[in-house]
């Protein structure tokens, strides 16, 4: 099953991916959604209103999860090429709902950086409560998986040994378009996918979603340790090799650069940076306090 959060008059609902459509699943977001009892069973039987795919316009998939929980350094041979040891642990830290975009809204650049860079990752969607869990726990309360592009101000980011406020700015962070329930994808909730990442048409990442060190399973059973995960927190799996960083000399998006970041199985995201300047010379607005900057020209 599929499913996604769309913008429609007066608001947002959830709704299922079906072949002809989009049918609402009587929930304003996912979130909400998650969070009922017979979530699947619910979104499965459903038979609201249906909306034509022509126009569709996608929010955030889940627009105001509880918690965001990312994770770094955990693609095993971008690990490996770096000269680094494979690490014991998770490496874990935060991002904030206000960074989340929709999965075609522009990417907001703040004039305060010079060095967004971008993050392709898998997204794990939470559809149970779950404390401590085991890995059957765990594998149980994974609802599905998403796309999302960590974008991240590196300079910023690294001003201090603690990255988070380079990892959350407003309104740089494309999630969705669809959450894809794991029996559609191979490897079931340990998928194994291609994901790729480009910038104005170059191919920038490629990896196996096999390719992690720490699997959703396990980052569930890690984070569940720390804090109880509820439906609708996401856990961003990591990114792997061939940021902008890496780069000699590093390169960085820049105002008009499109992003285009998919997983096979799953969607695309096809995002465009904006600059303030370039966003006031083609109509786009991105004031503060709007998180879901869009077209308005």
């Amino acid at each position: 099953m599929r499913l996604a959060t769309l913008r429609v008059a007066g608001g947002t609902r959830a709704v299922r991916v079906d072949r002809n459509g989009y049918v609402d699943v009587g929930a304003a977001d996912v979130g909400e959604l998650l969070g009922r009892d017979g979530w699947a069973d619910l979104a499965a039987a459903a038979s609201g209103p249906t909306y034509p795919p022509d126009g569709a316009e996608f929010a955030p998939l889940v627009p105001r999860p509880g918690k965001i929980i990312c994770v770094g350094l955990n693609y095993r041979n971008h690990i490996l090429e770096m000269g680094r040891e494979l690490p014991t642990f998770p490496t874990l830290f935060a991002k904030y709902a206000d960074a989340l975009v929709g999965a075609t809204d522009p990417i907001a650049l703040p004039a305060e950086s010079q060095a967004a860079d971008w993050e392709a990752e898998l997204a794990v969607v939470i559809g149970a409560s779950v404390r401590r869990a085991t890995e059957e726990q765990a594998a149980a309360a994974i609802a599905g998986f998403s796309v999302l592009n960590d974008v991240t101000m590196r300079d910023w980011q690294y001003r201090t040994p603690q990255w988070l406020q380079g990892k959350t700015f407003e309104a740089t962070t494309p999630f969705g378009p669809v959450l894809v329930t794991p029996d559609e994808l191979p490897g079931g909730v340990n998928p194994t996918l291609t994901m790729t990442a480009a910038v104005d048409g170059e191919l920038m990442q490629k990896v196996d979603t096999a390719d992690l060190v720490f699997s959703p399973v396990a980052l569930v059973r890690y984070a569940s340790t720390i804090a109880t995960l509820r439906p609708g927190d996401v856990i961003a799996t990591g990114t792997p090799g061939g940021v902008g960083h890496a780069h000699k000399p590093p390169r960085y998006l820049a105002g008009g650069s499109r992003l285009v970041t998919e997983i096979a199985g799953i969607g695309r995201l096809d995002n465009v940076a904006v600059s303030e300047g370039w966003a006031s010379e083609r109509g786009w607005r991105t004031g503060p306090g709007d998180s879901c900057p869009r077209w308005t020209g």
